[in-house]
């Protein structure tokens, strides 16, 4: 049977990824939950975290790397960040040791911009784009990563020189929960609207100024002209991802178009999306770059050990 090398997790602010990997950098068990930052910090992290290890029966000398929001101010132990302009190699020198731990676990920062003008950070992607670009990334990469909170990424060789988050995800739970677009898209079944939401999304990459226009017009065009509940919810998604995108492309596009690092639906959707512009993007996994990028920091941190 092979050996496990390492637990690595990725703790979002609403869930939990937990993979069992052994020294080729291969998954042996996984496990989800939806035990995030925001429940963990009720029910303490390392009861949560402990859960999941002896769910797996995961010997007490295997080290743990985590990232994302358990490293945050209120998550388990500040993390801290790395300032941009980030070299993604720094986020491998600067893991936090979880102090009273007997075993040993490190939590990988998160990058900061620290501008006046634009401040922004992020916890979790930083370890996406480690896996999905590498350290010694050549030339510049526009990276795409859809979420709750998007973040829009500009790196040059191997270096995070800005970024830009987009709440995108959030803002579509909110306004399809608690205004009167609940109403249009109540009962909203699995089907897909493909040239609704295209349609939007090119009106909303148009007009971004437009854009509280544009999500009424899902309420009215129904009341007024019919639809279906599902054609609705993808006029109201693409009016909000073709903000996101108009603000995303404002800038510089390289030659080599987008790169998407996104999973399920998303990832569909935003290649959709990009499909509508014609704009070319390229798709990475989601999982698989944060799994890369865990496995590149868990190499980096305990390649000299006996234990790794």
């Amino acid at each position: 049977m092979t050996e496990p090398a390492y637990v690595a997790v990725d703790w979002g602010t609403s869930s939990f990824r937990l993979w069992l990997v052994d020294h080729a950098g291969e998954v042996l068990t996984e496990r989800r939950s939806g035990e995030g930052m925001l429940a963990a910090a009720k029910t303490g992290f390392p009861p949560v975290l402990q859960s999941h290890l002896a769910a797996i029966e995961a010997p007490d000398h295997l080290p743990v790397l985590v990232c994302g929001m358990a490293g945050a101010r209120n998550g388990w132990v500040e993390a801290g960040y790395v300032d941009t302009p980030a070299p993604l190699s720094a986020v491998l020198k600067q893991a936090v040791r979880v102090p009273g731990e007997a075993r040993d676990i490190r939590i990988l920062p998160g990058i900061a911009q620290r501008d006046a003008a634009a401040p922004d950070v992020m916890r979790g992607e930083e370890t996406q784009l480690l896996g999905a670009l590498g350290l010694e990334a050549a030339g510049e990469a526009l990276v795409c990563m859809p979420g709750t909170h998007s973040k829009w990424v500009c790196v040059k060789g191997g270096i995070v020189e800005r970024f830009s988050t987009f709440m995108t995800g959030e803002l579509f739970g909110a306004i399809s929960r608690e205004t009167i677009l609940s109403l249009a898209v109540a009962g909203a079944d699995e089907a897909e609207d493909v040239a609704s939401f295209k349609a939007a999304v090119k009106a909303a990459y148009e007009a971004p100024a437009f854009a509280a226009n544009l999500l009424f017009g899902a309420r009215s065009r129904q009341l007024l002209f019919g639809g279906t509940p599902a054609a609705a919810r993808e006029t109201l998604s693409g009016a909000l991802i073709g903000v996101e995108l108009a603000a995303g492309l404002s800038g510089t596009v390289p030659q080599a178009g987008v790169k998407l690092i996104a999973s399920g639906r998303l990832a569909m959707l935003y290649r959709l999306a990009f499909e509508a512009l014609s704009v070319n993007a390229t798709p990475v996994d989601a999982d698989e770059a944060v799994r890369r990028g865990l496995s590149m920091a868990a190499a980096a941190i305990w390649t000299k050990s006996k234990d790794f």
